[in-house]
């Protein structure tokens, strides 16, 4: 796993075998990012990465400058992980936050630009999350929820829906408010 750009751009991140996260592929990380990059300035953006694993997509915003990242995940191993990694990169606006997902969106007071999700494929109740971002004020007026699930899942016909783009196994669900 690499940082793909920005100014940790190169740096390998090589997470233990004990770390049980499937990360987001590289190539749909670029894709993604690449549309991104064309949508916001990253400079100007408060980030929240839900069900963050191993950290990745919350380096990738760190390391192309964003505001603050704000990285959600509940397995202890992951978090210390993430808040060591943070900090070996000297990524001062990456802040972690140990926490149950679905109890962290009914409580969270704080509004964000993006937000990103990318919860196990096999999580029950995976779909909630769409509505816990959505329904609430967590994002901000104009702001970008990009989902992340399996094929299984179809989110077309939700009012918020904006796109969608496939790479590979990985599929993105954007909405936008």
């Amino acid at each position: 796993m690499r940082i793909i750009s920005g100014k940790f751009k190169g740096r390998a991140i090589n997470p233990p075998k004990n770390l049980r996260a499937r990360p987001t592929t590289d190539f749909a990380k670029e894709n993604l990012f690449n549309i991104l990059t064309n949508l916001v300035e990253f400079d100007q953006c408060d980030i929240l990465d839900l069900f963050a694993g191993t950290g990745s997509i919350s380096y990738e915003f760190a390391s192309r400058g964003a505001k603050s990242v704000t990285s959600v995940e509940i397995n202890a191993v992951h978090h210390n992980f993430i808040r060591t990694t943070a900090k070996t990169l000297g990524a001062d606006n990456i802040f972690v936050v140990k926490a149950n997902v679905f109890l962290y969106l009914r409580s969270c007071t704080k509004s964000f630009d993006i937000i990103f999700s990318d919860a196990p494929y096999d999580l029950e109740g995976l779909e909630q999350v769409v509505s816990l971002v959505l329904d609430g004020d967590i994002l901000k007026q104009d702001g970008i929820f990009i989902f992340e699930h399996s094929d299984k899942y179809n989110f077309e016909n939700h009012p918020l829906f904006w796109q969608s783009r496939s790479y590979g196994s990985v599929q993105f669900s954007l909405f936008k408010k």
